[in-house]
């Protein structure tokens, strides 16, 4: 049943930065609710059988043009699929301090309620499990993270490791040693590091060693101390392997752990170590697991409705459903 619901406004609001240009950020809420918004003077009136959820997504906008924060593309997509979730928007407004800047001095603000409970057990916990979708900022925040535990002498290393390869012998083939056969399954980590570090940063901490990127597998007998250790892609990895890299921590040290449990490509019959480390790691005190929502991509829009029209295929394939 279609409603009419009427949100007064205060007149020295500056409702251009509330609408966006061309009315991009209200379009967006119309979309995402099927509502229809109006502007007249000091009122802005809201028409259809969601009123409510635009009415709720309009009045955090608002809230946020008072507290003068910049109103996004991204921002308002996040605020709408949290109204539409019925998710509390509280914590959005604690969203403020960046964990870090990038090497062009840009502040790395967590985007979503989501990121910032993620940053948070990375700086109260020794082992961090940051599990979800693509397009979540897991393994970039991680990043940013070990940068800012390195500048103020918490760590002395960061390491970065990836399942890099299923089977060594399938490199044969490629040319170039084995660093140059491995680097392009690492090449995430180096596009985020360079962010952080820069290019040039980056290529001296790496000559000093105070930065490795490696595959898995250069982890093996290794103890590490003081060190900030980063795994990317670990629902990739088996069981042996992620006991094998979490029993590489040595003391003064903190582990990270990004993954998508949706996404794994071991061969048939290879159990995902990511997933028997939920089940077996829970109830063990100074790690945490962290989960991302579809809603905390920040991503593309597009990014989001892909993942949530994979996961509703496969959730009607698993039950048996004509596709």
């Amino acid at each position: 049943m279609s409603k009419d619901i009427v949100v007064s406004i205060d007149e020295n609001l500056d409702v251009s930065e509330l609408f966006g240009v061309n009315d991009k950020n209200i379009k967006i809420i119309q979309d995402i609710f099927d509502v229809d918004v109006f502007h007249r003077d000091d009122k802005i009136l809201i028409k259809g059988e969601d009123a409510d959820k635009g009415r709720d997504a309009i009045l955090e906008l608002i809230d946020l043009s008072e507290r003068k924060e910049k109103i996004d593309q991204q921002k308002v997509e996040y605020i709408s699929s949290m109204v539409s979730e019925s998710e509390s928007l509280e914590d959005m407004k604690n969203i403020k301090a960046p964990i870090g800047h990038t090497h062009s001095g840009k502040p790395v603000v967590p985007k979503t309620v989501g990121q910032k409970k993620y940053v948070e057990a990375i700086s109260r916990k020794d082992i961090v499990f940051g599990i979800g979708p693509a397009g979540t900022g897991k393994t970039y925040l991680a990043v940013a993270m070990a940068a800012n535990m390195y500048k103020q002498k918490e760590v002395e290393k960061i390491i970065l490791a990836r399942p890099a390869v299923e089977a060594g012998e399938n490199l044969g083939f490629l040319p170039g040693d084995l660093q140059d056969k491995v680097d392009p399954y690492l090449r995430p980590l180096y596009d985020a590091l360079y962010d952080i570090f820069g290019r040039d940063m980056t290529a001296r901490l790496r000559e000093k060693e105070v930065i490795e990127v490696v595959p898995l597998a250069y982890m093996r007998g290794r103890t590490l101390d003081k060190a900030c250790i980063i795994l990317d892609e670990a629902q990739n990895t088996t069981k042996e392997q992620m006991k094998m890299f979490l029993t590489r921590m040595g003391f003064y040290s903190k582990m990270i752990i990004t993954g998508d449990t949706t996404q794994i490509d071991l061969p048939k019959g290879k159990k995902s170590g990511l997933v028997e480390a939920e089940k077996v790691l829970k109830s063990i005190k100074d790690i945490e697991f962290c989960y991302f929502k579809d809603m905390d991509v920040v991503r593309h829009q597009l990014v989001k409705k892909i993942i949530g029209a994979y996961d509703r295929y496969y959730a009607r394939d698993s039950r048996g459903d004509d596709r």
